[in-house]
């Protein structure tokens, strides 16, 4: 017979799989609050793996449920001393739930992880120097969702001489316009490393 204390462990390995599922994404948040860029694809391995967490997360916790829901089999040679005992909050149905909320903001936590970024504001008024504008593309490795665009965007952001950008993670790279009077190839791709990603490759795509 499974017992209260199994549902305990099954809604603490729901959570940790949840929280997983999303680390990849999580991680450059807390680099950027930490202040500590290169956190931030440390867990990008497990991008491949997010569907079958979630599954796991989900069903897990679905079973917890289960256990917690289904009525308690009595025995009439029982004295029935353990039903009148109180049950921890710990073991209750509302921190289950609380649990199982916190799991689901966890699981979706790619799709509104952008609020935590500030809006990062490039140089506007360096557009007018036409003749040294140059455009270069900056492959990048660890990038799983856009998390981790924003955190790129962010540090390009710092960088003076950077025109704009458009970061995806979906191509992984950054197309990066910036002014070469002002700054080099070699800092734009330093600024991108600061955030733990790898620059792969770096090819010109325009340059004026």
């Amino acid at each position: 017979m499974i017992s209260i204390k199994s549902t305990g462990t099954f809604t603490s390995a729901g959570v940790l799989t949840a929280i997983a599922a999303s680390l990849c994404c999580i991680t450059p948040v807390i680099a950027l609050l930490a202040g500590s860029s290169s956190i931030a694809a440390n867990f990008s391995w497990i991008e491949p793996a997010r569907p079958y967490l979630i599954g796991l997360s989900v069903a897990v916790l679905a079973f917890a449920w289960y256990l917690k829901l289904k009525p308690a089999k009595t025995n009439d040679m029982d004295c029935n001393c353990e039903t009148t005992k109180k049950t921890s909050f710990l073991q209750s149905k509302t921190f289950l739930g609380i649990i199982t909320v916190f799991a689901a903001l966890m699981m979706t936590f790619p799709l509104y992880a952008k609020m935590f970024y500030p809006k990062p504001k490039a140089e506007t008024t360096a557009f007018a120097v036409v003749d040294n504008k140059q455009q270069i593309k900056f492959t990048i490795q660890g990038m799983t969702c856009e998390a981790c665009e924003e955190h790129v965007n962010n540090e390009l952001s710092k960088v003076n001489g950077v025109l704009a950008y458009k970061t995806s993670y979906v191509t992984r790279s950054s197309l990066v316009t910036f002014n070469k009077s002002k700054v080099d190839v070699k800092a734009i791709e330093a600024a991108i490393k600061k955030t733990g990603y790898k620059v792969k490759a770096i090819s010109c795509c325009d340059k004026n």
